[in-house]
């Protein structure tokens, strides 16, 4: 399937190309203003298309699998904890939304030969006023070289499948042992699966890629569990106490799974009572293996912990409208970010709680629902964020503006653009492109990648002025 990345910076007129003929200068093509393109307030004229601008990425791939897919999650590998250099292998998971129930898979993929080029925000040697043209083509036909750094050609996708029984909701991968996934069907089933056989293949297979679709298999999960009343999406695995699960459903139920063995859980029969409507999401505390976030319909997040009985030890009103996503700060524990279905996205500093309002930052910048939110894996004030306005957002919140900061930028870079004031200075980037944009994630073990799937399938995206500054602690 042929598909374009759309840039929402740059719109350019069909068949309006300017062209320099022999002994023609620059100064003869007239200049136009220059303007910042805001999605969802500019609108395109008649014969106007947005087009990608590709040294705003360090790297920026599509691919798809076969049928959409509302969920996926990025499978931790043994290739190296903290991985720089191009080109990148990336392993996956993810489940489908087939047009019948029978047809549905959970693909189980590697992405390998993700080329990409290390880009300097600053050039390190000014062009002349003549050579704008000139440097302008030039960087697109740069990126469009075979031979780029760190890797050629395009990415590589080996996929295998194993049999779903109906839409997959959600589906996220064991963190400790990578080869166990759980995932939510749309028939009310969680179910917990071992793919091991599957990522080994993929692991020992050469980069070629066989002819034909792939064969599915039929393969039994280790656990289906039918204890939920009623379908679900919430669903995550404890980052500390392996095996450690909790599920979440539209009929405002929570169950706990603990581990029995390595193949074999004991699903608390009694759930977790406290919200009125459908619970949409949970994490649990990157600190307290006994402590989780759930957030509902009902407009409120609540913490629980599994030692202190089935009430929530605390609740509180988070938004306006359903709470869709929520996401824990891995790397500053007292932050929780969360997302709500009239676009505005919110940070709750947890210590405040006791004392009242805990919302120390809130966000209305996307103006349809937030379908994802997770915090950057190593930087402790990144999030992103992606909208049902198909855009998927970056911010670092320690940033403030400061007008001396940007006129110093702008002399070094040459820029003439003048940011609308009404943008928050907090945010980094603007990806568009895909088509109804579900859920994303960033590489926890390549810092700056993030992928996200669509209506029209994958992006593998690593923007290039996002610097990436790791924590102290990583190996």
């Amino acid at each position: 399937m042929v598909r374009s990345i759309k840039n929402p910076k740059k719109a350019k007129r069909k068949n309006k190309v300017a062209k320099k003929g022999d002994g023609s200068s620059s100064s003869s093509i007239p200049s136009l203003p220059t303007k910042v393109w805001q999605p969802g307030v500019d609108k395109l004229e008649e014969g106007e298309e947005l087009q990608c601008d590709p040294t705003a990425y360090n790297s920026l791939h599509a691919f798809h699998i076969g049928w959409p897919c509302l969920s996926f999650d990025i499978v931790r590998d043994t290739l190296g904890l903290v991985r720089n250099e191009f080109p990148h292998t990336a392993y996956f998971v993810a489940g489908t939304q087939a047009e019948k129930p029978s047809w549905n898979s959970i693909g189980v993929f590697k992405v390998s030969n993700i080329s990409g080029k290390r880009r300097e925000l600053v050039p390190n040697k000014p062009s002349n006023d003549d050579e704008d043209v000139d440097s302008e083509s030039s960087d697109s036909d740069e990126d469009s070289d075979d031979d780029e750094e760190g890797g050629s050609g395009t990415p590589i996708l080996q996929l295998r499948k194993v049999a779903h029984q109906g839409c997959v909701n959600r589906i996220r991968a064991m963190t400790q042992n990578p080869h166990i996934c759980a995932s939510w069907a749309d028939t009310g089933h969680v179910q917990v699966w071992d793919l091991q056989s599957h990522l080994n293949a993929l692991a020992e297979s050469e980069t070629i890629v066989g002819q034909g679709a792939p064969q599915v298999s039929n393969q039994s999960p280790l656990v289906k569990f039918g204890g939920h009343k009623d379908e679900g999406y919430a669903i995550d695995w404890n980052p500390i106490t392996a095996g450690r699960l909790v599920t979440g459903d539209c009929n405002s139920c929570i169950h706990l799974w603990e581990p029995a063995s390595d193949a074999t859980w004991n699903v608390d029969p009694n759930p977790f009572i406290g919200h009125s409507a459908s619970v949409e999401d949970l994490q649990w505390s990157p600190t307290e293996p006994d402590v989780f976030a759930s957030c509902s319909v009902d407009g409120h997040i609540a913490i629980w912990d599994t030692r202190v009985g089935k009430s929530a030890l605390t609740s509180f009103k988070a938004h306006n409208a359903d709470v869709n996503v929520i996401s824990w700060n891995r790397l500053a524990s007292c932050l929780l970010a969360s997302g709500s279905d009239d676009g505005t996205f919110s940070i709750h500093d947890l210590r405040l709680l006791k004392v009242g309002d805990s919302v120390v930052a809130h966000f209305e910048y996307h103006k349809h629902p937030v379908t994802s939110i997770e915090w950057s894996p190593h930087e402790g004030s990144t999030l992103a964020v992606s909208s049902a306005d198909n855009q998927l957002t970056i911010w670092d919140l320690s940033l403030e503006k400061d007008e001396e900061e940007e006129a110093e930028f702008k002399a070094k870079t040459r820029e003439q653009v003048n940011a609308p004031e009404d943008l928050p200075p907090q945010l980094l980037f603007i990806h568009q492109g895909q088509k109804d944009l579900k859920e994303f994630h960033w590489h926890a073990q390549i810092p700056g990648m993030i992928v996200s799937t669509a209506a029209d399938g994958f992006n593998i995206l690593m923007p290039s002025n996002i610097q990436n500054t790791l924590p102290q602690d990583a190996v």
